[in-house]
């Protein structure tokens, strides 16, 4: 299958980091110099959210899911540092959040929910251990889904009832998880007993990239003409997003230690830990009320701000969290 990868597929993969640069920057443009291709645009974030993430659950077998729910220190990890450790972060900043609630709820969307597409990427590139965040993908998704109306109840009061509505909730959970997962499945399934579902599967996990880029586009094109007036208020959170991702570098770091991770694993946690899953709560964000519509800019900025920290994250993580010392050294002692 490695020849197959090949070609203009491959170099996309080789540079991935620069591809998904240069589609956030290729999507400002756009949406600056037309705005009205805006609404249109944003109709377009869940269909390819959707494929991007069938793409990604596809590379995960469903037996393979079943025997990772049994690696429970590193599940135990990355569920700690996600739901425990996250929550008490965000509960330190929360109190220095600018006052205005749309800048709050945003905020707290997109930093309550763990990535779940491209910390893949990114956390394989600084040789975290991709296959084990793969298998935790959907474990991780149901539980910020189950998680999150609560975490955010907590945060805004009773008043959030008036006006948050749990049907986004639900249409997001179904469109962008439950049928992608299913229709994975049932590719792999297809795949296993016939050649030309295999030929179907090899060829929809080359998409992995291109999907990521026309996402990251897509979603940054959209939002950027809906900055407007709100621009003041989406600049006063990005210390809060840049001090996030250095905090959760050295949280992420200790948690792996306490569960006593090997290096693939901890690097895979401080990488689960920090980044965040913007790309599927902005559907949440959009389905909110117009007066607080400055919510949905505010979580597209943390995609901005994380994707540049991911890069000092794959030079920096590595060391950071070190690469283990041989058994030899230790025979000694």
């Amino acid at each position: 299958m490695s020849q197959e990868r090949s070609g203009p597929v491959e170099r996309m993969e080789h540079h991935q980091i620069a591809v998904y640069l240069g589609a956030m920057a290729a999507g400002a443009l756009v949406g600056w110099a037309a705005p009205p291709f805006g609404p249109g645009l944003e109709h377009a974030i869940n269909p390819v959210l959707g494929a991007l993430l069938f793409v990604t659950f596809l590379q995960v077998p469903a037996a393979e899911l079943v025997r990772s729910l049994r690696d429970g220190r590193f599940l135990s990890a990355a569920l700690v540092v996600n739901f425990v450790v996250v929550p008490l972060v965000v509960t330190g900043m929360f109190v220095l959040l600018p006052a205005d609630r749309a800048v709050r709820i945003g905020v707290l969307l997109v930093l309550l929910c763990p990535c779940v597409d491209y910390v893949i990427v990114f956390s394989g590139l600084a040789g975290g251990s991709g296959r084990r965040l793969l298998a935790a993908t959907p474990l991780l998704l149901v539980a910020q889904m189950l998680l999150l109306p609560g975490f955010l109840y907590l945060f805004m009061g009773s008043a959030l009832a008036d006006i948050v509505e749990t049907g986004p909730f639900v249409e997001a959970f179904v469109v962008l998880i439950v049928i992608p997962l299913a229709l994975a499945w049932a590719l792999q399934a297809w795949a296993a007993r016939r050649p030309a579902g295999r030929k179907v599967s090899d060829a929809a996990t080359t998409t992995m990239v291109p999907l990521m880029a026309a996402t990251l586009f897509v979603v940054v094109a959209s939002q950027v003409p809906e900055l407007g007036d709100s621009l003041a208020d989406v600049a006063a959170v990005i210390p809060f997003y840049a001090a996030f991702l250095i905090i959760m570098a050295f949280a992420g770091k200790l948690v792996a230690r306490l569960f006593r991770l090997d290096t693939p694993a901890s690097r895979a946690v401080v990488f689960s830990g920090a980044t965040r899953n913007s790309l599927v709560v902005l559907p949440l964000a959009l389905a909110l009320p117009d007066a607080l519509s400055v919510a949905a800019a505010v979580v597209v900025a943390q995609t901005l701000v994380e994707v540049l920290g991911m890069v000092l994250y794959v030079r920096l993580v590595p060391r950071l969290v070190p690469a283990e010392k041989p058994a030899t050294v230790r025979a000694g002692s």
